[in-house]
C-alpha cells in the first residue's frame, strides 16, 4: 500500500505532493508546503494526517493545500493510500 500512495503522491495529474512539498526520493520539489520528513513524530494520530490530506482547510482556514477529499480529487481509497505512503516517511 505505500508503494501505491508513493505512485498517487508523485503523480502530477493526482496527488502531485511534490509541487509544494520537498519528499524524499521526490524530482522538482516545492517549498511551498513543509517537508514531509518524521511524519510519524508530527502525527502520532494517523487520523489527523489523514484528516489534513482530506481537508487541511478544516484546521487552518487559509491553507494552500487543496481539499483532496471534500473537492473528490482523490478517491477515500487513493487518500488511505497516500495517508500510509506519508505516515512512512
Amino acid at each position: 500500500m505505500i508503494d501505491e500512495g508513493k505512485k498517487i503522491a508523485f503523480d502530477r495529474k493526482k496527488g502531485n505532493c511534490l509541487a509544494c512539498h520537498q519528499i524524499e526520493g521526490g524530482d522538482l520539489p516545492g517549498n511551498i508546503g513543509p517537508p514531509l520528513v518524521a511524519m510519524q513524530t508530527r502525527f502520532p494520530d494517523k487520523t489527523k494526517l489523514r484528516s489534513q490530506i482530506w481537508d487541511s482547510t478544516r484546521n487552518n482556514p487559509n491553507s494552500m493545500m487543496p481539499p483532496f477529499g471534500r473537492h473528490e480529487i482523490l478517491t477515500e481509497a487513493e487518500i488511505d493510500k497516500v495517508v500510509e505512503f506519508v505516515y512512512s516517511l
